[in-house]
């Protein structure tokens, strides 16, 4: 069956860290395992993998250079994207395109985009509202 098996992102220090494990926890991930020097959060038969390497070439990640722009999670309902946006900057996110929230991708997508501290992008996507 195609599909994702997991996604593992490389992360600079601990506050990326919790960064990540608070979003991910919001959108119903469950932490699998940890070690020193990362973890992996499972949902829906995929899994995210943070962890820090020796051999990272920078403290941040530009989403605007080539590779990976951002990560988009089915959040479920808009009332889940509405708390997540509401108490993200509590939890080292900051609000991307909060002007035109929560339709910023247009008028049939409802979702909340999301970018932390080490310049990683989150989109978190209502598939009902």
């Amino acid at each position: 069956m195609a599909g994702i098996h997991h996604v593992e992102i490389w992360i600079v220090d601990a506050p990326a860290l919790a960064e990540w494990g608070w979003l991910l926890r919001e959108l119903k991930f469950a932490r699998e395992s940890e070690w020193e020097d990362g973890e992996s959060w499972a949902a829906g038969g995929a899994y995210v993998t943070l962890t820090t390497s020796p051999n990272l070439s920078g403290p941040t990640h530009d989403r605007r250079a080539p590779g990976m722009n951002h990560l988009a999670f089915k959040a479920g309902t808009a009332a889940v994207v509405d708390a997540i946006m509401a108490t993200a900057t509590s939890h080292g996110w900051q609000p991307l395109y909060h002007d035109r929230y929560p339709h910023a991708g247009g008028a049939d997508h409802y979702a909340g985009w999301l970018e932390n501290s080490a310049g990683f992008k989150a989109e978190v996507v209502a598939d009902e509202f």
